[in-house]
């Protein structure tokens, strides 16, 4: 059965940085694109970055371009979110899926696999 972990979510000061880890299991990350997500209260999960397997590249959120960075150790089977610089306003519970749409559409639907958050609090 294909599982998604994430985890590395917490409190950090505006300004502060965070890693998140997202850890498979019964299947390969490295043949499906991946995905990152995240949710706020009272809005709609969106998309934050993706890597697409069909030609390799990275995709980011223009709210995030220039603070997130995505990155996988295919060895581990394990995706990362590298944050920094982070604001209150990236606040929201972060979500990692898997089995997109080669083009990294940000349309939660299609996504097949995902795993079951970690909260991001960014606060003073």
């Amino acid at each position: 059965q294909p599982q998604l972990v994430e985890s590395g979510g917490g409190l950090v000061q505006p300004g502060g940085s965070l890693r998140l880890t997202c850890a498979a299991s019964g299947f390969t990350l490295a043949h499906y694109p991946i995905g990152w997500f995240r949710q706020a209260p009272g809005k709609e999960r969106e998309g934050v970055s993706c890597f697409s397997t069909g030609d390799g590249s990275t995709h980011y959120a223009d709210s995030v371009k220039g603070r997130f960075t995505i990155s996988r150790d295919n060895a581990k089977n394990t995706v990362y979110l590298q944050m920094t610089s982070l604001k209150p306003e990236d606040t929201a519970v972060y979500y990692c899926a898997a089995d997109g749409p080669l083009s990294c559409s940000n349309y939660v639907p299609a996504w097949a696999y995902w795993g079951q958050g970690t909260q991001v609090t960014v606060s003073s």
